[in-house]
């Protein structure tokens, strides 16, 4: 049983190493990168938007004032919910464009050919 928790406690060292690395690699970044990482591209911010706006009902808010009125906990869940949609999109757009400049770089090495 002692084996067990020292494993899991390995586990969670090891986490926590790797939760460093990460917090260490953001903070060596310069302020221009944070800034253009921080604003998502138009296509993410409008997908966001229909994610939201499909959770909380659509009202056209020039005929109908709309007010939520929820608790602190399931406030924090729906912004949770949308800031991991967000990081999904983004990854998702991250990995398109690297897919295309991949795809580029095969069709100009088969024209080398």
């Amino acid at each position: 049983m002692n084996n067990l928790s020292n494993s899991g406690s390995e586990l969670f060292d090891s986490e926590k190493e790797r939760s460093n690395l990460l917090w260490q690699y953001v903070q060596s970044l310069h302020p221009e990168i944070v800034a253009q990482l921080s604003q998502p591209p138009l296509e993410v911010v409008q997908v966001m938007e229909r994610n939201l706006v499909s959770m909380l009902g659509h009202l056209p808010h020039e005929h109908f004032g709309v007010t939520i009125t929820t608790s602190r906990e399931q406030l924090g869940r729906l912004l949770s919910s949308a800031m991991m949609s967000g990081y999904f999109l983004h990854n998702a757009q991250q990995r398109m464009v690297f897919e295309k400049s991949w795809q580029g770089a095969a069709e100009a090495n088969e024209k080398e050919k």
